[in-house]
């Protein structure tokens, strides 16, 4: 709130929620009193409310002036305020402009403001605003002009924005909690709504093929459950009935409801499976009597009142009926009046335990029993129309053998041909549950206390491992912190949707697809079967119609994945903001709750998404923009130094412009390497461009700065390796070092000098003129994560079949021996010392895990960490349609080789989410933006240049502790009696020499 003071203005921030309202309230100030403020932190992401102040002469300008010392600051943090309510950056609107310095002053500079503009303006912010005796001064004029009194307009305007606001939040809040509760039953009024549609004309509304398929299984699909469950309610015996019977009896679930979890999670399920339409039931079962547990769960605590009929016939209620009754209607009351007092209504009306997975299972296959005896398909008999159509099951139970042979068959639900080619329309009507959030998420404050309203959330995903979860579950609060309040900032970043780059992928996919990385829409031909006895020539046919059936697979799949990206995108495309609620791995890495559209995927996801709120660019984020653009367009420019990436978009902002313009028909950004990506930075820089000062346009583009083959970087600063810290930027230099083009050429070097040296080397002889970068980055690549020899060779082997030119099989996999022999000398020549920290990991891991126990450790954030590599315990399940083997949470034998290959690479995994979530929170201090993918960091154009510096310091913060001496007195502790190898001598690495590497991420 502004305040008089002696004809000064004075600032005090109204706090209420997670933002900042800001008001005015003022008498006249004359010239006299004008402040000139010497550091003028005008973030003015306060709400300074213009009213539509009644005037004699409309035409006349409101001006406004303040102290700008500096200018560029005062206009930067303004246009910031301003652009993200009227949406057009401050120069580029014709209603306010900068008018010269009047002469009086030179620390004055006046802002004509047209009348025409809105009702008022709101800007939500943070508390990094004034100071808070921070002071400011309007021009008389403002009294003068519109004859009326700023500070009673002033209280009015402010405290109605303060309304306004508050009713917006507990909109979003109404809707996000919606859509948590009512998912289900918005689609079961969905469907009913089709039927009655359907029977009131008497005709097949105009449905797409996925949609009417599922309104036809609906209703014989509810109807069979519905029997189910007035069989259960009349106690009647069943097969696993008394298992399953006792949780839906009285539940408050409908048949409705069941039908549509049963039929939606079966087919988001068969969309997501790569194993052409074909999903385990096992897992299957599993996941739909999962979410017909939390279901009912929700319904206990939100079950709706009786019909006032059946409440007459009933009988008297008990006192204990009474007390639930009144819950009941307390929790009615809370989600009208107070929708934060849910949770605690809902847990005092649902203290129950999870449901074992045998009961899940039981029922999930009853549900899918259902599904698939009530769900057909009406198919052509052939491709003459004239033979008519025949009806076939939708989905088949069948048991399968994997490939070999060595382990037992399993039992899958399988998908007509038919429908697995048309199954990627339904991802446009599939319920998804752990969508991007409406609002901020709630943040972590224990295991599973944070992020959704009422979904199931954990903070992390164990996967099943009992020791992993009882260490978090275990650890106190107040050593976590840290880490909750990373995640809490990862999810409190917003996005939104780029449309304009949503649309070009819209309008791509509709034309077919096969452009831009996107799948084809069309499948392969596969060629007719020959009418031969010919054994060579059928050999050659089954070879190619078996790659095309492969291929045709993939591309179904990726249909699949692609559908539910753009569903979940056009569902958000009209929404301000959405939040991504994160949790973590068993590691400590950090993942959006949203498996779909996230900025962890693809391309298409990446350059779907933007950040909702924006900041200027400044005077450094035009530069980072073009190297950002080089960076994304990538075949050699992002290798070039910054000053050349700057200079290859300068040499090519005609493309960039015309791509902007008309991506359709100007498709240079196609050959990027991430093409949508480069679309929309095309886009971000063409608008930066066309503004009157780019240094004041606002920019929502996410800029990413990445790692040098980031595994690498964590091993050389482990083991302070001097050689291996400068093959991957740790050490500053004027070019970018690029360690696989470094470790290609000492491969080239080493095969030249055994041709030379060895007429006898005919693998090196081979191999001369065809050692490339590609041909070892995905051994270099994996190498941090224990890559074997065995897996070093068929990664090589892959890649020189990809080059064709050597034919015979028996000499491709003796060449590739040899080369993934040299390749794996030549890292360990590189990385000496980082080579010596991946052994001794190794081997301590080994003397862990032959005493029988998991390898166990903190990281630096204090988050526990338990390797879950164990023998699976087994539990067999007899089930309505077959015997399942579910796997148990249990303690078993450890995995000892798997505990210890996995350790060297699950530690360094901990390690750069650590450094990723320190450099979060850091960011966030600061008052960025930051998202991460690992070992991409990101945030505005105008604020890389204070990432780097805060990223690189964390870095150096990381690593001056004594990491590796912890880890040994941690295992010394825990395993007392057992003899653990001594620290690996490390090298003379200088960590400062982080600070100033201008490529250690970049």
């Amino acid at each position: 709130m502004w305040r008089a003071a002696g004809g000064r203005l004075k600032h005090r921030g109204l706090r209420t929620g997670r933002a900042d309202f800001y008001r005015w309230n003022t008498t006249a100030a004359g010239p006299e009193s004008f402040h000139e403020l010497t550091d003028l932190s005008l973030h003015i992401h306060a709400s300074t409310a213009y009213s539509q102040l009644r005037s004699s002469d409309r035409s006349r300008p409101c001006s406004y002036s303040a102290a700008a010392a500096p200018l560029e600051h005062s206009l930067t943090t303004l246009d910031a305020a301003l652009s993200s309510v009227i949406q057009l950056p401050l120069f580029s609107n014709p209603l306010l402009q900068i008018l010269p310095p009047d002469g009086e002053s030179s620390s004055r500079t006046v802002f004509r403001i047209d009348q025409k503009w809105p009702f008022q303006l709101k800007a939500v912010a943070t508390e990094a605003c004034f100071g808070e005796e921070e002071e400011v001064c309007v021009l008389p004029e403002l009294e003068e002009i519109h004859d009326i009194s700023l500070e009673r307009s002033s209280k009015f305007e402010g405290g109605k924005a303060l309304k306004a606001a508050r009713a917006r939040a507990r909109r979003l809040f109404n809707r996000q909690q919606k859509l948590e509760l009512d998912a289900w039953d918005a689609a079961v009024r969905e469907y009913r709504k089709i039927l009655v549609e359907m029977c009131r004309k008497k005709l097949a509304p105009n449905l797409p093929f996925a949609k009417s398929l599922m309104v036809s299984w609906f209703e014989p699909v509810r109807d069979e459950i519905a029997k189910e469950l007035k069989a259960i309610e009349k106690e009647e015996p069943g097969e696993d009935r008394s298992h399953y019977g006792p949780l839906l009896k009285g539940a408050g679930l409908t048949a409705d409801v069941l039908a549509v979890i049963t039929m939606h999670r079966l087919v988001a399920l068969m969309m997501q499976d790569v194993d052409s339409g074909c999903i385990r039931l096992a897992n299957t079962a599993v996941l739909i009597g999962d979410a017909v547990e939390q279901e009912i769960k929700i319904r206990r605590a939100l079950k709706k009142r009786k019909p006032k009929e059946l409440a007459e016939e009933a009988e008297p209620p008990t006192p204990e009926e009474e007390k639930k009754e009144y819950l009941k209607d307390k929790l009615r009351r809370a989600i009208i009046e107070r929708p934060r007092n849910v949770k605690e209504i809902l847990k005092s009306l649902d203290p129950s335990q999870p449901w074992p997975s045998f009961i899940q299972a039981k029922l999930g296959c009853r549900l899918i029993d259902i599904m698939m005896s009530n769900s057909h398909i009406n198919v052509p008999v052939s491709d003459c129309p004239e033979d008519g159509t025949e009806i076939r099951p939708a989905f088949r139970h069948v048991l399968k053998v994997p490939k070999g042979g060595l382990l037992r068959s399993y039992g899958a639900i399988v998908c007509d041909p038919h429908l697995r080619g048309r199954i990627d329309d339904s991802a446009k009507f599939i319920v998804m549950p752990y969508m991007p959030m409406l609002i901020p998420p709630r943040a972590w404050k224990g295991y599973h206390n944070g992020a959704y309203l009422h979904l199931r959330s954990v903070i992390m995903r164990t996967h099943g491992s009992k020791q992993q979860r009882e260490a978090v579950r275990n650890t106190p609060r107040a050593q976590l912190q840290q880490v909750f309040r990373a995640l809490d900032t990862l999810g409190a970043a917003s996005w939104k949707i780029n449309k304009e780059v949503f649309e070009v992928i819209e309008k791509l996919w509709s034309a077919g697809g096969g452009i831009g990385g996107l799948v084809d829409r069309k499948d392969v031909p596969l060629p007719p079967k020959p009418n031969t006895e010919d054994e060579a020539e059928m050999r050659s046919w089954r070879k190619v119609f078996y790659k095309g059936k492969r291929t045709n697979s993939e591309r179904n799949s990726q249909r699949c994945d692609l559908e539910l990206k753009l569903a979940v995108a056009r569902s958000l495309k009209d929404e301000e903001c959405f939040y991504y609620p994160h949790n973590l791995d068993f590691r400590g890495r950090a993942y959006p709750m949203h498996a779909h559209l996230n900025h962890l995927g693809s391309d298409v996801c990446r350059g779907m998404l933007l950040f909702a709120k924006g900041r200027p660019l400044g005077p450094t984020g035009l530069r980072w923009l073009k190297i950002h653009i080089a960076n994304v367009f990538a075949n050699g420019a992002d290798k070039l130094p910054f000053d050349g990436r700057v200079a290859f978009a300068e040499s090519n902002l005609e493309h960039v412009v015309a791509s902007a313009n008309q991506p359709l028909k100007n498709r240079w950004w196609l050959k990027a390497e991430d093409p949508f990506q480069c679309l929309a930075a095309c886009i971000d820089l063409r608008n930066a461009m066309h503004s009157p000062n780019p240094e004041y346009y606002i920019s929502h583009l996410p800029v990413h700065q990445d790692g040098s083959c980031n595994g690498l970087q964590h091993y050389a600063a482990l083991g302070r390796d001097k050689t291996g810290a400068r093959a991957v930027n740790l050490i500053g230099a004027d070019y970018p070092a690029d360690v696989y083009s470094g470790i290609a050429a000492r491969v080239r070097t080493l095969v030249e000098e055994d041709a030379r040296k060895d007429p006898a080397a005919v693998y090196a002889k081979l191999l001369v003129g065809h050692v490339d970068r590609k041909l070892v980055k995905q051994t270099v690549m994996t190498s941090v994560y224990g890559v074997t020899y065995v897996g070093a060779r068929n990664q090589i082997t892959n890649r020189l079949r990809d080059k064709g030119f050597i034919l015979d099989e028996p000499t491709l996999y003796r060449t590739g021996c040899y080369a993934a022999k040299v390749t794996l000398n030549a890292l360990g020549e590189m990385f000496g010392e980082a080579r010596l920290i991946m052994n001794w990991l190794g081997q301590c891991a080994k003397v862990i895990a032959n005493d029988g126990d998991s390898v166990r450790w903190i990281t630096p954030l204090g988050l526990p960490v338990v390797q879950p590599y164990r023998r699976p315990g087994r539990h067999v399940v007899k089930t309505c349609l077959q015997c399942l083997i579910l796997r148990t949470d249990t303690d078993q034998p450890v995995l000892a080789a798997r505990q210890r290959s996995a350790f060297p690479p699950n530690f360094v995994h901990s390690m750069d989410g650590s450094h990723m979530m320190m450099t979060a929170v850091a960011c966030q201090e600061a008052g960025l933006t930051f998202a991460g993918v690992h070992d991409s960091f990101w945030t505005h154009a105008g604020d890389v240049e204070r990432m780097n510096v805060i990223l690189r310091e964390k870095f150096v913060e990381l690593y001056e502790q004594p990491i590796l001496e912890n880890l040994l007195e941690s295992f010394q502790k825990r395993w007392p009696k057992l003899k653990f190898p001594d620290l690996p001598v490390r090298g003379d690495l200088d960590l400062k020499e982080v600070l100033s590497s201008p490529y250690f991420f970049n």
